[in-house]
């Protein structure tokens, strides 16, 4: 089992905690990650844009111009796609850009984001993370005491006063053990999480 360091808000190393190989240890699998942040993407388009094709654009029901003997080239409508005004070639309609993963493919694919992490070093497991109040700098302070900027933050239960603490920080995410996602585990450069998130997750996943 992976061993790694457990931190205070400080930075401070306050002892030690051997992750669950099942979850934080398995043979990563790329295909499966990319597949999982193409998926939260594509889900996450609203798919509305359109544009007119040269059948819904208005006007142009008559030939401009007698077939030869004008010196110009040969046109039907004032509307095709060459004219200004025209309808647009393939236009772009409503459409639902959303497609399903298998069940084990998504937790395969969250358990190898969560593997890298832990491969890379850049885990950073914290005993307990509360704020007494809202105060940006106090997140900072936690961060900065682990030397890092870039992070996801995963915590167990919903706490108000930490996630309105970090999110001004334009670099750090909060999200709950529940709701991880893989395209956030990748996105941001470490993972920071308390030991309660991480029961969670082995208790979930393993």
């Amino acid at each position: 089992m992976a061993n790694v360091t457990v931190y205070n808000k400080l930075g401070d190393a306050v002892g030690s905690l051997e992750l669950n190989d099942s979850v934080f240890g398995v043979e990563v699998n790329t295909h499966l990650m990319h597949m999982a942040t193409v998926l939260q993407l594509a889900n996450k388009r609203q798919g509305t844009q359109s544009a007119k094709t040269r059948a819904e654009v208005s006007g142009g029901g008559i030939k401009p111009w007698r077939q030869k003997g004008t010196g110009h080239a040969r046109q039907g409508s004032i509307r095709a796609p060459q004219w200004k005004g025209g309808g647009v070639v393939f236009a772009p309609k409503p459409r639902d850009y959303s497609f399903k993963m298998n069940k084990k493919e998504k937790t395969l694919a969250l358990k190898s984001a969560l593997t890298t992490r832990v491969q890379e070093q850049k885990i950073f497991v914290i005993d307990s993370l509360t704020f007494d109040e809202i105060k940006t700098k106090q997140m900072k302070a936690v961060l900065d005491g682990l030397k890092i900027e870039k992070a996801l933050v995963v915590l167990a239960d919903k706490d108000e006063n930490v996630i309105m603490s970090a999110r001004n920080l334009p670099k750090v995410r909060t999200s709950l053990s529940g709701s991880v996602n893989v395209y956030d585990i990748l996105k941001y450069d470490n993972l920071v999480i308390t030991k309660d998130a991480v029961s969670k997750i082995e208790e979930v996943y393993a």
